[in-house]
């Protein structure tokens, strides 16, 4: 282990000054001059405060008479004459009386001097023994603390120059010790931000004030990679209070600092994930869900992120099924940038659909359901990243220079995948990066594949609503009719609402709407069991209460099922028309120059709660008259009570006289929430002559 290095004194003769306070002071050291003969010529301060004597007292006299003991004398003088004789000096410690009558124990170095006229004299130097051994014990521990700490330890004089560094900060700094002594930080470690450590050694220098653990980051050398370290900075003043430089302690937290860039990593992957967990999914629909999943990604992993499902997982074929050799057709569900840049026009626009050569990096992801990772982008790697020759282009003016693409992959089926880029965000994608993205796009993958298998049994179950449902109702004797039907606006939703006009004999009409409680394919079932039965059991010429008590029977017949319905039969001849309802919202009546009302009917219970008999209702309808039959999806909201959204149902139906085709449309856009749960199934009647 190589030993601290100090540098020499950078003062130069006649730097010092009165009572500098140097380390001859602490040490007291004393300086006595004898003649040939042994009389004491010259006395120094130091020596009156070490013997008790004060110069008038001491001069001229022999030593060895005022300061040995008489048994002592003898040793003395032949020492003493040893030393006249050129014999060479003598050091040693000596027992010497002090004036109080004490004995001081003494260590001396004693030497010859001559004069210019050859007369010869006797220098002592002399320093208390005690005083000595302490100073030499604290500067050997000093010495071994120094050179043996595992903590670098630095001495830079006033001018910020090495001019002692310890073993410890050889290793950290990686450059021996010699080469530090006389050289400022810069010439050291250029790597580093010299000038900002430089001046908090001058802050300490100028306050005092030490500068404890400070923490920093940055390189020794060009290949050292990041290195961490807790700095100290305290100044460093002589005897006298004299600023004489700074030292300096480095403690090399590399290991625990990458520690805890790694657990910091770990939390954010962690959060991430979590956050995840809560914003990717939250509905059925596979749009929004492939939103939510772009809007995780950006800023937190890239700047740019996009989601691409391969278009047979839109078009009913089966995902994963890619082949070597052929293009990859993808359709991007969507785009998101953390600014705005060129990369989002490098980007396939949302909705449409793009194929991919098998070169592409995204198409072999999706063949080969691994990840891709380009951490650093060259020129030379954009082609094989973007579509085509523009998208390239646009790629390489925004910047990007990392580029990640992981596969979507649900039950072992590859979907699609996500394309994240890094312009502004300087730091490539890694390793840590892959395996974040991977588990974020196997979270989101399944609620893709749930939102892709949903979108299907909605598509299937609107489709058999759709069919189920009148698709030209015939002309009814007597009445104008209009119709509408809207699914739920949630994707989650397929409901089982429905409205039929049924031709009866005598010219005359059934009317009738109905909602089956629940949703999805079998709501829809239900629903078109439901309608077959009752135009079956309209036809049969039975009056609408008994019509409602064989339905209420077919239905318990089919288990847990649950439906309201309103059942009118109209007649052209007599006007009049019989109404009955099964826990349903009543029909509205309209008649010109009055105000719209609700039909008060008999209470009755929905179908397929069994034993309540329903009753019928009978109203005069006038020529020009209008009836309203709708499902609870009309009017029904989560913000409203119900007697509120009747009363506005009742307050649009006011208005000016219009043809009830546009009545049908003002209502369904007026009461209508884009994103209500629920279908809706809207009837209006118009009699005539």
């Amino acid at each position: 282990m190589a030993d601290a290095q100090p540098a020499p004194p950078a003062d130069g003769p006649g730097a010092g000054s009165p009572a500098t306070g140097g380390l001859l002071d602490v040490l007291g050291v004393a300086a006595v001059v004898l003649d040939a003969e042994g009389r004491i010529s010259l006395w120094s301060p130091q020596a009156a405060t070490l013997f008790g004597y004060t110069a008038e007292e001491a001069l001229g006299q022999y030593a060895v008479t005022l300061l040995v003991e008489e048994q002592n004398r003898g040793e003395v003088l032949e020492l003493f004459a040893r030393v006249m004789s050129g014999q060479g000096a003598w050091a040693g410690s000596f027992p010497v009386r002090h004036r109080d009558g004490r004995t001081v124990l003494v260590e001396f170095r004693n030497m010859r001097l001559q004069a210019a006229n050859g007369r010869l004299y006797a220098l002592g130097l002399a320093s208390e023994q005690a005083t000595l051994r302490r100073v030499e014990r604290d500067l050997a521990l000093s010495l071994r603390m120094v050179d043996q700490s595992p903590i670098g330890l630095a001495v830079l004089d006033t001018d910020l120059r090495y001019v002692l560094v310890n073993p410890a900060l050889e290793r950290i700094n990686g450059v021996p010790s010699e080469r530090h002594i006389g050289q400022r930080i810069a010439d050291i470690l250029p790597f580093l931000d010299a000038a900002a450590v430089e001046a908090r050694m001058r802050g300490v220098m100028e306050s005092g004030v030490p500068m404890l653990d400070h923490f920093s980051t940055g390189q020794t050398s060009e290949d050292s990679g990041e290195r961490a370290w807790l700095v100290s900075i305290y100044r460093l003043e002589d005897q006298s209070s004299r600023v004489i430089g700074v030292a300096v302690s480095v403690v090399d937290v590399t290991e625990q600092h990458r520690a805890a860039v790694s657990a910091a990593h770990a939390r954010r992957r962690l959060a991430l994930i979590a956050d995840a967990s809560v914003r990717i999914g939250t509905t059925l629909d596979l749009d929004i869900t492939a939103r939510e999943l772009a809007d995780v990604a950006v800023p937190e992993i890239a700047d740019i992120a996009a989601v691409d499902v391969l278009d047979t997982v839109l078009t009913g074929g089966r995902p994963g099924e890619v082949s070597d050799g052929e293009s990859v057709r993808f359709r991007a569900l969507a785009v998101k940038a953390a600014y705005r840049s060129p990369a989002e026009a490098a980007a396939d626009p949302v909705g449409d659909v793009a194929s991919y050569r098998p070169d592409r990096l995204v198409a072999r992801c999706a063949r080969t359901a691994r990840p891709e990772l380009v951490p650093h982008v060259r020129p030379q790697d954009l082609p094989a990243i973007a579509r085509d020759e523009d998208a390239a282009r646009l790629l390489g003016e925004a910047g990007v220079h990392s580029y990640l693409a992981v596969p979507l992959i649900a039950r072992g089926q590859v979907l699609g995948t996500l394309d994240l880029k890094r312009a502004r965000n300087p730091v490539p994608f890694g390793p840590d990066d892959v395996l974040l993205a991977s588990e974020l796009a196997a979270h989101a993958a399944v609620s893709i594949d749930n939102a892709r298998w949903y979108q299907r049994q909605r598509h299937a179950a609107l489709a058999l609503q759709r069919h189920l449902l009148p698709q030209h109702p015939p002309a009814a004797p007597g009445l104008d009719i209009a119709y509408r039907y809207q699914p739920a606006g949630a994707a989650d939703e397929t409901g089982g609402d429905w409205f039929d006009v049924i031709p009866l004999s005598g010219d005359r009409t059934a009317l009738v709407v109905g909602d089956v409680m629940g949703s999805g394919i079998n709501a829809a079932a239900t629903m078109g069991q439901l309608r077959a039965t009752a135009r079956a059991l309209g036809r049969l010429g039975l009056d609408p209460a008994t019509v409602l008590t064989h339905l209420d029977a077919s239905t318990g017949d089919l288990g847990e099922a649950m439906a309201t319905c309103v059942y009118a039969v109209y007649d052209p001849h007599t006007r009049l028309c019989q109404i009955s309802t099964a826990g349903h919202l009543p029909p509205v009546h309209l008649r010109s120059g009055r105000q719209p009302r609700l039909l008060q009917l008999a209470t009755a219970v929905p179908l397929g709660v069994g034993g309540v008999p329903f009753g019928t209702t009978t109203v005069t309808l006038g020529e020009g008259d209008e009836l309203v039959l709708y499902t609870d999806g009309l009017v029904e909201t989560r913000d409203q009570d119900i007697d509120t959204r009747l009363q506005t149902l009742t307050d649009l139906l006011a208005g000016p006289h219009r043809p009830i085709e546009e009545t049908c449309d003002l209502l369904l856009s007026a009461l209508r929430h884009p994103d209500t749960h629920d279908d809706v199934a809207l009837l209006i009647a118009r009699t005539h002559a």
